[in-house]
């Protein structure tokens, strides 16, 4: 009977960490313009993360720009890629920025 008891003492320990160190994503949407007026999403993007917008990546490519921060988190968009340059938060489920906005790259808390 004891081994039953530290048996199912071990497995519950083992499930309440392995939900507390697994990885946080901002649940909700991020939205940007690229291009001709083409909107790029990111789907419940990862907490923490640097993610450099694909479209946009190349420094011979024009910034997105008018980012609006959907998620549960805040975001901090940056000018360069790879989270560098100037930046700018979004606050957690805010307003649409405006077009004067540019970003290359964001990071959600």
């Amino acid at each position: 009977m004891r081994i039953r008891t530290t048996f199912a003492a071990a497995c519950a320990v083992g499930i309440a960490l392995s939900f507390s160190v697994s990885a946080h994503a901002a649940d909700g949407q991020f939205y940007y313009t690229y291009g001709d007026h083409q909107v790029g999403v990111l789907d419940s993007p990862q907490s923490q993360e640097c993610i450099t917008l694909p479209e946009v990546a190349d420094q011979n490519v024009a910034p997105a720009n008018a980012p609006f921060n959907a998620t549960e988190s805040a975001a901090t968009v940056f000018t360069g890629p790879d989270c560098t340059g100037d930046y700018f938060t979004l606050r957690a489920q805010g307003k649409p920025a405006s077009s004067r906005l540019l970003l290359r790259s964001v990071v959600f808390s």
